[in-house]
């Protein structure tokens, strides 16, 4: 199949990519003939059978061979490069498939798209077997303060259990710090913060650990990550691609 079909047929069934709107939207000249939401799906299958996925939307390409912590739609050739692609509001099919085997569906999901909203899709579980659960996010990204980046935290480790995070400099002393997030629990998502630009060190720590035993007690950890003003992220917090310790973060780019 042709891209260009790929497109054309996306504006017949919803999965169309709209008009260039700043760094949301994937850029492309068709519009779905509706009210639209955008939405970004990401790749936390800690299965290695089944962790390399292709994601179908409204019965066309969402992304394909997407492996762990990838997200689309920025795994499709351009236009489809953006963190979201615009999809018509409305329960919309998901269809789950491995990448070596297009016959063989992972799993078959509803993904209700609000209008004039981001989110999120995750995709998340698989390890020994088990089953691939679905959590949907919505995504609130305002126009960027310069010099500001706006962030969450979206927990994802079964293993972690409900963690204490802490966005500090470097080499801070994590006994004086503030959790940017205090005691989130798996499948959960935290409020919105905002941190000046820089360069960072995030860390989680089990929920409740007391200050003095936090440096001995960090079980995540993502150092020298550098966040630029005017921008939004998210920290995805996850066991290993095939589950377990040592446990990660990655971040996601929303604006």
């Amino acid at each position: 199949m042709t891209m260009r079909s790929i497109i054309r047929g996306a504006a017949l069934a919803g999965l169309a990519l709209a008009a260039a709107c700043g760094t949301k939207d994937a850029p492309g000249p068709l519009q779905p003939s509706g009210p639209t939401g955008r939405l970004r799906l990401v790749n936390v299958i800690t299965d290695t059978t089944r962790g390399r996925i292709n994601a179908i939307l409204d019965g066309l390409p969402f992304g394909v061979n997407l492996t762990y912590t990838q997200s689309t739609p920025a795994t499709l050739p351009a236009p489809s490069t953006a963190p979201y692609a615009a999809a018509l509001a409305g329960q919309r099919p998901l269809v789950i498939k491995r990448t070596i085997d297009t016959t063989v569906v992972i799993g078959t999901y509803g993904v209700g798209v609000n209008a004039n909203e981001d989110q999120t899709v995750y995709l998340f579980g698989g390890a020994g077997g088990s089953n691939i659960g679905i959590m949907v996010t919505g995504d609130v990204n305002p126009v960027p303060v310069a010099g500001q980046t706006r962030l969450r935290v979206v927990q994802l480790s079964p293993t972690a259990g409900a963690i204490d995070v802490f966005v500090t400099a470097p080499g801070a002393d994590l006994a004086a710090a503030t959790p940017v997030a205090a005691n989130l629990a798996y499948q959960n998502a935290s409020t919105y913060f905002t941190v000046p630009a820089g360069t960072y060190r995030i860390r989680a720590v089990p929920a409740g650990t007391a200050p003095a035993n936090r440096a001995a007690s960090v079980i995540i950890d993502l150092n020298n990550v550098a966040l630029a003003g005017a921008t939004g992220r998210t920290i995805v917090t996850a066991d290993n691609n095939v589950g377990g310790a040592p446990l990660r973060a990655f971040l996601l780019t929303d604006r």
